[in-house]
């Protein structure tokens, strides 16, 4: 594992690629839903408040480790449902 500085700055970029994308794909989209827009664009920015949130505050009694390897795999997990969710724009 990197440190927790990098860790950050992963899930930063990672989000902002994906609010830049989803602000795009509501701009140049066919279907103009407003509201699906603004849910999806305040879910990405939840997932990266909450995500750098817990890079800061492991979870007490798990192995670092682990807890890290799990919160890498849940990011990236919720990374693909938000592109799902983008494409479907």
């Amino acid at each position: 594992m990197a440190n927790k500085r990098t860790l950050k700055h992963a899930i930063n970029l990672v989000c902002d690629d994906l609010f830049t994308e989803a602000v795009a794909a509501s701009l140049y989209g066919n279907d103009n839903n407003q509201e699906n827009t603004e849910a999806l664009l305040f879910s990405i920015i939840k997932t990266q408040s909450d995500f750098v949130c817990r890079v800061s505050h492991p979870e007490p009694g798990m192995a670092a480790h682990l807890y890290y390897k799990d919160l890498r795999e849940k990011f990236s997990m919720q990374v693909s449902e938000i592109i799902d969710q983008i494409n479907n724009l």
